[in-house]
């Protein structure tokens, strides 16, 4: 199916075009939309903040994310200046592990230029992201969708994901990351707005979040 190529996903009109085009697409969309209503726009603010909290997520449910995104707002430590100046023994009451402090100094040090990574392509934005340490493509793809606001980017390395389009599709097992990204090709150019209903989907039937 053809469709105009959207760039960004800005507004409540945004969410619903796409909608309706992946409905159109693939039809067992419209049991998951059914079941959970509109989809959410989930736009955030980009920075250092919001892929500090890409890495605080990283491997923890949702309720454990929030408990240490939590923490850290407390101790003030949400800041690049501020958490590169910090002590291991302060982040780790926090609840980072070694690894993910050493992956959230990687990412305050890197210099990278929030402001320019908009008017980059989807890849490039990824590249540049994945090249810091303790960056994987989930975290970028993330920061992308959520932050960026961009249409056609698709986290196939989620578990929750995953486990909604077995559950959608009536699988018999969880597609991997390789499989789920070729299958999100036949959602493009709105796999963004796929990626918010199957999550969506996964929180009707399981009760309980899969991205924070």
């Amino acid at each position: 199916m053809s469709a105009p190529r959207p760039q960004h996903i800005e507004t409540r009109a945004d969410i619903d075009a796409g909608t309706n085009w992946l409905i159109a697409a693939e039809p067992r969309f419209a049991k998951a939309i059914e079941a959970t209503g509109p989809l959410p726009l989930r736009r955030r603010a980009g920075g250092f903040s919001q892929l500090l909290a890409a890495i605080v997520s990283q491997q923890l449910s949702v309720a454990s994310a929030d408990a240490i995104w939590a923490r850290l707002q407390e101790a003030g430590l949400t800041e690049a200046a501020v958490l590169l100046g910090a002590d291991e023994n302060r982040l780790r009451a926090c609840g980072l592990s070694r690894q993910k402090i050493t992956y959230a100094r990687a990412l305050a040090g890197s210099g990278i230029d929030y402001g320019a990574l908009a008017a980059l392509p989807d890849e490039e934005v990824i590249a540049r992201l994945v090249a810091v340490k303790g960056i994987g493509r989930w975290s970028a793809e993330i920061y992308a969708m959520f932050s960026l606001g961009r249409a056609d980017v698709f986290a196939a390395g989620d578990l929750a994901l995953q486990e909604a389009v077995r559950l959608l599709f009536a699988l018999q097992s969880r597609p991997r990351e390789a499989a789920l990204r070729k299958t999100a090709l036949a959602w493009s150019p709105w796999r963004a707005i796929a990626a918010r209903a199957l999550w969506a989907y996964y929180r009707h039937v399981k009760q309980r979040e899969g991205i924070r």
